[in-house]
């Protein structure tokens, strides 16, 4: 049947959820519940007076305070962009220019994908982090790389470390999903120290990406899930927000349906995927996290490259470290795998290792 819907007039964003907004004594409230240990009580009159403010923040809507005009380049040079937004833009071009450098070392991220952590509650490092450590050695003993670890534990370890979710404004309109993130930090809801605008850089800049992660209820661990949903606006995400004057979903709606080219941010960088578990789901969620990358226009590298194994298969989890310890036959195919994404980085960088179909239109581009 012949697609009938009318692009002519674009659709108005619907509407009809409850409101989430908070009166001033429930947002206080809240507020003040970060200042709950008793040794803030001496300073409790000035911590009264933050809240105020913070109040009058929050009820004026003020996500991003301080300003500055988007200038020569953007679609709209009068427009006022956040400049926690032009410090992200600035860091992600940052990264495509040391990408591309001939010159430069190629560069590895490896992403330890586990929460487990010795200095938090379960009191002992994760397997996926000792596997880490396993392709990192295996890399570095080659020369000419560069390797970043993106440790994901510190989410559940570091003061302040947090991803917030996404918000799924790719879903109303491809152009209102800014490259990189401009949903936060939203300064009015206290939605800040978003790690984002430091891990976009981090996929930028890397030749290869290696994720290491456990089986957490038969899916990928819910730091990896967080960082996967934050990176949508890598994969056809708008790089100019003056052209939908910020988060206006109705323009934005407008400026996808006049025609949208899906930007690929990350297109031609190699992967490897290492999944490990107890019990069950470890190749279900191999191919998720394959077939995801795969969807944002990264290459694979070959079955070498992804892993979906069991250790301590049904065993006691007290004693997981000790099979590990026993299993060298997983420490080997680990230091096989980073092995053969740095092969595959330093053919590509040379020209050799090219993608099949690059230049074949793609009819379904998101």
């Amino acid at each position: 049947m012949a697609n009938s819907t009318d692009f002519s007039k674009s659709p108005e964003p619907r509407k009809g959820m409850p409101s989430p907004r908070l009166g001033e004594s429930e947002f206080k409230t809240r507020y003040l519940r970060q200042f709950y240990d008793p040794a803030f009580q001496p300073e409790a009159d000035a911590i009264g007076r933050l809240a105020e403010i913070a109040w009058q923040a929050y009820s004026e809507e003020r996500k991003a305070p301080i300003t500055r005009k988007a200038g020569q380049g953007f679609h709209d040079p009068d427009y006022d962009l956040s400049v926690d937004w032009f410090a992200a833009h600035e860091a992600v071009e940052a990264a495509q220019r040391r990408y591309e450098d001939k010159t430069a070392p190629s560069r590895i991220l490896l992403i330890n994908g586990s929460s487990r952590s010795e200095h938090t509650c379960p009191g002992e490092m994760s397997k996926s982090f000792r596997l880490v450590e396993l392709a990192r050695s295996a890399i570095a003993a080659r020369p000419g790389f560069a390797i970043e670890v993106l440790d994901l534990a510190r989410l559940a370890s570091e003061y302040g470390r947090r991803i917030f979710p996404c918000k799924a404004c790719f879903s109303t309109a491809a152009a209102l999903c800014h490259w990189p993130c401009s949903c936060y930090p939203n300064h009015s809801l206290g939605q800040v120290n978003d790690w984002m605008n430091d891990i976009y850089p981090l996929w930028v800049e890397a030749h290869g990406v290696m994720i290491v992660t456990p089986v957490n209820w038969y899916h990928s661990s819910s730091p990896v899930k967080l960082m996967m949903d934050r990176l949508v606006c890598a994969d056809g995400g708008n790089p100019d927000p003056s052209l939908t004057q910020g988060k206006d979903a109705a323009l934005a709606k407008k400026v996808e349906l006049a025609g949208w080219d899906y930007p690929r941010h990350l297109a031609g960088r190699l992967f490897s995927v290492i999944v490990h578990g107890d019990t069950e789901g470890a190749g279900r969620v191999r191919h998720s996290l394959a077939d995801w990358l795969r969807s944002m226009k990264l290459d694979p590298v070959g079955e070498a490259a992804e892993l979906d194994r069991y250790i301590g298969y049904w065993k006691p989890y007290a004693t997981s470290h000790d099979e590990l310890d026993a299993d060298h036959a997983v420490q080997r195919e680990v230091r096989n795998a980073a092995l053969a994404l740095a092969e595959a980085v330093e053919k590509r960088r040379a020209g050799s290792f090219q993608t099949i179909g690059a230049g074949l239109e793609d009819p379904r581009p998101k």
